[in-house]
This record gives structure tokens, C-alpha cells and sequence, in this order.
């Protein structure tokens, strides 16, 4: 009789075939992997009835009084919430509204220059307008955010009392917005033109037009996409299109600001799906992900890209939203999947210690915490929840699961008969095993078994499969599991 120890990595391993992730963890939901162990995400709790629609575009500040505040905005409204929980509406009069869902572009401006006679609706080409989302950020303690379905770049003062209204001069037409370290204001595909840089003067987002009084200026990218978003990472501010990433340096006058491409295949997927932390930027791209350190952008390996990308929805891409959790060195990204209009599940990357985990809910935009001393996130009816905060799931499994575990090369039966779990505090989760003789042969379930000290179980297979799942609504830790196995040798 041996000893079998399950030394497996932390993090999701979903590429391949289930046996390509021997002694990998395979499946999961609401767990994560932290120095050395496993144990459940942290849970939420409904903060704010903010909105009757999908909130897509978030930011949390401190006004010059020290007041905490976020805002967000839908396909057809900007709003504000203080700290006490109060929603107001800040609408700015005469926005246009955009739309909820991304839908087949049939109309105006779809598929090719003279397809079809005019006034008749176009082939469904795969070609799929934007579900609206805000880019919102601060100019001082004021709000400016721009609707990529409007254009029009929007400031907001603090009174509650007044919506927000257009910035003067600003160009319209546009798809973003950014302030940079520096003060200046971009409007990113400024004025319809979707390559188009346009800044206003230092400090003063009224002056628009360049002279020599003044530091306003404007490019036009060399890219074959269109501008997405940016971001102000380590003193530069970086320019996601869907196609390739440029920085901007601010100079000085004449030329104010230079502008360099540092990667030419490596476009962001939506508006939303990307984010900086403090050791730089990350986003995800078309079939991989990718993350830039201040000068260089590089491709992130994912292990759990197959799951990801096979069942992405890509219609309803233009939704993928990105939240930090710096808390704990992760990034979020949630996206829709299979025939759903919402994102509905969600990928966890920790940058610190380079895995990924999986899992099952769905948000629309978020923050991470700073502002706020815990992630705000929002679902698509327009509740705000604050996260990482308790163990309540609204009655979701927390599990892990792995992929197929053999003893050496997988040429001999193992029979199980005590199982020696590693947790913080015994019987805080339950473990089940699945055994099979062949990959693609029946498997058969044993447990779940509630840990003793140790745990007696009786199981043969060739491989087997162990799912932990948690009990409790506790934050526990699991460990290295080992297991008393006698070989059997073919049979």
C-alpha cells in the first residue's frame, strides 16, 4: 500500500482534451488559488437599486471634500451614487440613446457599398453594431464621460441638482475619452473619425483649437482599427484599438505629445475589457490575452483560452467587461456565453502568481476597491453589489474539480481506500470522487465524503477524478490531499 500525494498546481487547466489536464485542476466555480491553497472567493451583497438597465461603464472617486462617489452609465442614462447608498440621475439633456444588445448591422451603413438596392435590408454578415457602453474618468473632482453611441463628451460638477452637460468646443463624434497625467483632455476617435486623437489645451478642457498660446493638438493614428479605449499606465498614456496598441508621451510644446505603436497585432475585444493595475495594463484580445508593463506589450499564456473562446458569445462581444481585485493580484474579466445575451460567466487571471480560475455569474462593469474598501460590481437588472464581503453566493456550488489522476504512466488499477485531507479546519468542505478505466469510459461517483481523521473511501479505476466542494459558508482552505492506494497492475 502507498501513499499517493495529489500535488496539484493551482489554477484552472481547460485546453484540450480532459485528459490533457492530468493532475490539473479542470473545473471550478468561486474558488481561487492564494499562497499555496484553495479556498472561495469572497462573497456579495446588494448595495445599490441603481438602474432598470444594464449598467456598462464605471469609476469611483473622492471629490476635493473627501466624499466617496461612483457613477455608471447605461445605454440611455448617466448616473451618480454617493457612499450612503443615494442614486441620482444625471442624465445629460438630449442624449442620444444606444442600444442594449449588439444586433446584426442590416441597416445604413451594413455590409458592403452596394449590396442590395437602397432602402432594402442588408444580409446578416456577422458584422455587429456595439452594445453602448460609457467611458467615464475625472477632470479634478468633476465627472467626464463620453457614450460611444452619442459621442458627445459630458462633465458633471457635483450637483445632483443638475445634469451633466456637453463640454464646450469639445469635438463630437467621439468613441472615448481619457485625462491624462498630464491634464489634458483626449477625445479618442475624435469627430467621427474613428483613428482620430484630439486633446484639449493643459488644464483648461474648453480650448480645442491648436495655437500658439496653447498646448491643444490632435493626430491621426497609423492603425488599420478603430481607437477602443485607453489608459494612463506608468507615465504614459497607452491607446487600445481593436487591431494593435500605441503609446502617448507627453514632450512639450511644439509637438505636445509622440505617439508610437508598440504592438501591431494585439487588439482589445470590447471597450470595457480592459484594465490597469499598478504593474501596468491588461486586456483581452481576440483568442488570447495580453498585458503591457509600461514599454512593452507581451501575450499572456492562457490555460483556459479554449473554454473561454469556444464558448464566447461573439455577437454580444462589445460587453466583455475587465475589473481589478488587487486584493488579491487577480484580474476579472466576465463575458457572455453559448445563446446568452449577458455576460454570464467570468475568468480570473492572477497576475501574481500566473494561473487562472473559472466560474459561473455574470457582471456588467465594476471597480475594483480603493475608493470604496471593496470591489463594486453591477448585473444587468442594475443592482450594485458589493463584493469580496462574507461567504453568500445567492445559492451557487463553490467546488473545484480535477482532470483525470493516475499512478505513474496510467498502466495501472489503483484501488482507494482512505483519503487524508489537508484543511484549515476539518469538514468545512466534502470531497467526491469519479473513477474510469478508460478516458472515454463510464465514470462512476463515490461520495461526497465529509473528511474525517482519516476518511475511509473504496474506489478502483485506472484514473480517477476528485471534486471538492465547499460546505460551509466559511472562508476555508484546502491543501495537499493525499490518498492510500494499493496497484492492482493491468487487468
Amino acid at each position: 500500500m502507498s501513499l499517493l500525494p495529489l500535488d496539484i498546481p493551482p489554477g484552472v487547466y481547460r485546453n484540450g482534451t480532459e485528459y490533457q489536464a492530468s493532475n490539473r485542476w479542470r473545473d471550478a466555480n468561486l474558488v481561487r488559488w492564494s499562497k499555496g491553497s484553495m479556498r472561495p472567493v469572497g462573497g456579495w451583497v446588494e448595495r445599490d437599486d441603481a438602474a432598470t438597465n444594464p449598467p456598462r461603464g464605471m469609476i469611483a472617486w473622492r471629490d476635493n471634500s473627501g466624499d466617496r462617489r461612483y457613477a455608471f452609465g447605461t445605454f440611455d442614462g448617466l448616473y451618480t451614487a454617493t457612499a450612503s447608498g443615494t442614486v441620482s440621475d444625471i442624465t445629460p439633456v438630449g442624449l442620444t440613446d444606444g442600444i442594449e444588445d449588439a444586433a446584426a448591422n442590416t441597416g445604413y451603413g451594413g455590409s458592403f457599398y452596394g449590396t442590395e438596392d437602397y432602402s432594402t435590408t442588408r444580409p446578416d454578415d456577422g458584422v455587429y453594431s456595439e452594445a453602448t457602453s460609457w467611458s467615464l474618468d475625472t477632470w479634478g473632482e468633476y465627472l467626464v464621460g463620453c457614450s460611444v453611441a452619442d459621442g458627445v463628451i459630458y462633465q458633471w460638477e457635483l450637483d445632483t441638482g443638475t445634469p451633466a452637460a456637453a463640454v464646450s468646443n469639445a469635438p463630437t463624434g467621439n468613441l472615448a475619452l481619457i485625462v491624462t497625467d498630464e491634464r489634458f483632455l483626449f477625445a479618442l476617435g475624435a469627430g467621427g473619425n474613428p483613428k482620430k486623437v484630439q486633446w484639449s489645451d493643459r488644464e483648461d478642457n474648453t480650448v480645442w483649437t491648436p495655437a500658439a498660446t496653447n498646448e491643444a493638438g490632435d493626430i491621426e493614428l497609423q492603425t488599420p482599427g478603430q481607437i477602443m479605449c485607453a489608459h494612463r499606465v506608468r507615465g504614459v498614456t497607452l491607446i487600445l484599438t481593436d487591431r494593435d496598441a500605441h503609446t502617448a508621451t507627453y514632450q512639450g510644446p511644439p509637438f505636445v505629445y509622440g505617439f508610437n505603436r508598440v504592438n501591431s497585432a494585439c487588439g482589445v475585444s470590447s471597450r470595457m475589457a480592459s484594465v490597469t493595475i499598478d504593474n501596468g495594463a491588461y486586456w483581452m484580445g481576440n483568442k488570447t490575452f495580453w498585458t503591457f508593463d509600461g514599454g512593452t506589450v507581451s501575450e499572456i499564456e492562457c490555460e483556459v483560452s479554449d473554454y473561454i473562446f469556444d464558448s464566447l458569445t461573439e455577437s454580444q462581444i462589445s460587453k466583455v467587461c475587465a475589473i481589478d481585485n488587487a486584493q488579491f493580484g487577480e484580474v476579472w474579466w466576465f463575458f457572455p456565453s453559448g445563446d446568452s445575451l449577458e455576460n454570464d460567466k467570468y475568468v480570473i487571471y492572477n497576475y501574481r502568481e500566473g494561473h487562472w480560475s473559472i466560474g459561473n455569474f455574470g457582471r456588467t462593469t465594476g471597480v475594483g476597491r480603493g475608493t470604496f474598501p471593496s470591489p463594486l460590481m453591477a448585473d444587468a437588472s442594475g443592482m450594485i453589489y458589493t463584493h469580496e464581503v462574507g461567504n453568500a453566493y445567492d445559492g451557487a456550488d463553490v467546488y473545484a474539480e480535477t482532470g483525470p489522476i493516475s499512478l505513474g504512466n496510467g498502466d495501472q488499477v489503483m484501488t482507494v481506500n482512505k483519503l487524508i485531507s489537508d484543511e484549515a479546519t476539518q469538514g468545512d468542505v466534502s470531497f467526491t470522487f469519479k473513477a474510469r478505466m478508460h478516458p472515454n469510459d463510464t465514470e462512476r461517483d463515490y461520495g461526497p465524503y465529509t473528511p474525517g481523521n482519516p476518511t475511509n473511501v473504496l474506489f478502483t479505476g485506472r484514473q480517477i477524478r476528485m471534486r471538492v466542494d465547499g460546505v460551509t459558508p466559511s472562508d476555508w482552505r484546502v491543501g495537499r490531499q493525499r490518498l492510500k492506494a494499493i496497484a492492482r497492475g493491468e487487468r
